[in-house]
């Protein structure tokens, strides 16, 4: 459908994006902390308590582009889009074990990043940089897709042109550059605030005018199959589209907690219980994004005709609503975007300061320069996104966005299976990784990057299976072979048993490179963590 502009819709949408504005300044002075220092800056001081750190990873791991993108894939192609929901569920019992020891570690011994959790544990600067490399290379299509939810919105009013994004863009990059995460984190709170009642209204609302969920679901059932260039279905058939659907569950629910932004808002927090806590209490998103995911299957029934799949609950909202509450819905994905976006240019800042910057460039960098240069390259990340997506054709944002999650997913054995055991080899696991990127990447573009699944044939039978889930078998397949027949590893493991255990007494964190935990070669003070 065509999309006049709408000033009512304007008006009400850039008056909640006025507020959000203001609040992502007001964030310097809540909760005071020198921002002149990295750990202040880029986590928020490490104190966020139960709620805060409740409403920063909601609002960091479900997007703008959640709302959008899911219910597109419903309205695609059925129920195979319902697989975000209960990889968002299987997520949180993986979230209670890991994070908290992650936590621990990186509070006692000063880590910021993933990176620097692998730098000290297997004592390689190699594997530590390419930790950091793929958190940076996973995470870029991430922020653009999020600027791709803004543009969707905006356009579903009428807005032509680039420039409200790149006032946008302008916005965030001020108050992330001025309040770093506390910004985020106070704003995740409206944006909560907003989706929920968004939702709810909609979930309620929409099938009153529809005739009812039944109607809904019978009219999606008979539409879905006569879909083109693929049918969808209600209920997915055949014993590769069951095993499509495990993998992609699995694989991503594997990989979410190991993206740099879902890391730094776990380190943000102020104990290993309130991580606990969180994973017993995220769940609450689920519900929302299963409700979110049934917004699909209304615009089915709605007669929805979209341009773009992506454009399925805007015109949705745009059809059912008044203006007041469509500019309303909209602000809330809006917002719903920079939550995410600022947390993202945040966590790849982190890792460009500590292990690249410091690593390579600048070694003996005060807190404060690390600081300034995180502040700086935060921007020039925010920047590159927007170019990206101004640039380039939207669906190459997509396309790599897929890729982050078979990327991010490959350091899964450095990072996740390292919090638990220091077996591996650390050439065994480099190798593992590059193995693993380079075939969940060629399975990707062997497809054309279309879909995130791909058939792989095997003795004399084939596998259609998440790209990832092949890639991250080949990693484990080749770390596993490899520290079998390599020699014994005699990297030094600088943590120890105690740093593992989430509630013991933190060490004072560093105040200068001097006192800076760094990779120690003394054996006496190692003791692996098993």
């Amino acid at each position: 459908m065509s999309h006049p502009t709408d000033a009512v819709a304007l008006i009400v949408f850039g008056a909640l994006f006025t507020l959000v504005t203001v609040i992502g300044f007001f964030a310097a002075r809540w909760r005071r902390g020198d921002l002149a220092k990295l750990d202040e800056w880029g986590l928020g001081g490490r104190r966020f308590g139960t709620v805060v750190t409740w409403f920063l990873l909601g609002g960091d791991l479900y997007t703008a582009y959640t709302f959008i993108a899911v219910p597109a894939l419903v309205f695609g192609v059925g129920a195979i889009g319902f697989f975000a929901l209960p990889y968002t569920v299987l997520i949180y019992p993986l979230a209670f074990l890991a994070l908290p020891r992650l936590w621990s570690v990186a509070h006692r011994r000063g880590y910021v990043t993933s990176a620097d959790f692998v730098r000290g544990r297997f004592g390689s600067r190699s594997l530590a940089t390419a930790v950091a490399a793929t958190g940076l290379l996973a995470t870029m299509p991430y922020i653009a897709l999020q600027l791709v939810g803004i543009r969707v919105v905006l356009a579903a009013m009428g807005v032509q042109g680039d420039w409200p994004l790149i006032i946008a863009f302008v916005i965030l990059a001020a108050y992330t550059y001025n309040s770093g995460l506390r910004a985020p984190a106070l704003i995740a709170v409206v944006k909560d605030v907003l989706i929920y009642a968004t939702v709810l209204v909609a979930v309620i609302y929409i099938p009153s005018k529809l005739g009812g969920y039944g109607a809904i679901f019978d009219k999606a059932g008979a539409a879905l199959p006569k879909h083109s260039p693929k049918p969808g279905a209600l209920i997915p058939s055949g014993a590769d589209a069951h095993l499509t659907y495990a993998s992609l569950l699995l694989g991503s629910a594997l990989a979410l907690f190991l993206y740099p932004h879902a890391i730094t808002g776990a380190l943000s927090s102020r104990s290993g219980d309130v991580i606990r806590r969180n994973a017993a209490l995220l769940p609450a998103y689920s519900l929302l994004l299963g409700l979110i995911a049934l917004l699909g299957y209304m615009a089915i029934a709605a007669g929805i005709k979209p341009s773009d799949p992506n454009f399925a609950v805007p015109d949705l909202f745009i059809q059912q609503f008044p203006s007041w509450f469509t500019g309303f819905a909209f602000a809330a994905i809006a917002i719903g975007a920079l939550v995410p976006a600022a947390v993202m240019s945040i966590a790849a800042a982190n890792l460009f300061t500590r292990n690249i910057w410091r690593e390579f460039v600048r070694p003996q960098s005060s807190d404060a320069e690390q600081a300034k240069v995180a502040k700086l390259v935060s921007l020039f990340v925010k920047l590159g996104a927007l170019i990206f997506v101004i640039a380039l054709p939207t669906q190459y944002a997509i396309d790599l966005q897929l890729l982050g999650g078979v990327w991010i997913l490959q350091t899964l054995p450095s990072v996740a299976l390292g919090l638990y055991t220091r077996w591996f080899n650390r050439r065994a696991l480099l190798v593992g990784w590059l193995a693993g990127m380079v075939w969940g990447t060629w399975l990707a573009a062997d497809v054309s990057f279309k879909g995130s699944v791909a058939t792989v044939h095997l003795f004399g039978g084939h596998l259609t299976a998440y790209w990832g889930a092949f890639a991250i078998v080949l990693n484990l397949i080749v770390s596993v072979g490899l520290t079998l027949v390599l020699p014994r590893d005699r990297s030094v493991d600088e943590t120890t048993a105690e740093d593992y255990l989430a509630e013991a007494p933190a060490h004072p964190l560093p105040a200068s490179p001097e006192e800076e935990p760094r990779f120690t070669r003394d054996p006496a003070r190692t003791r692996a963590a098993h």
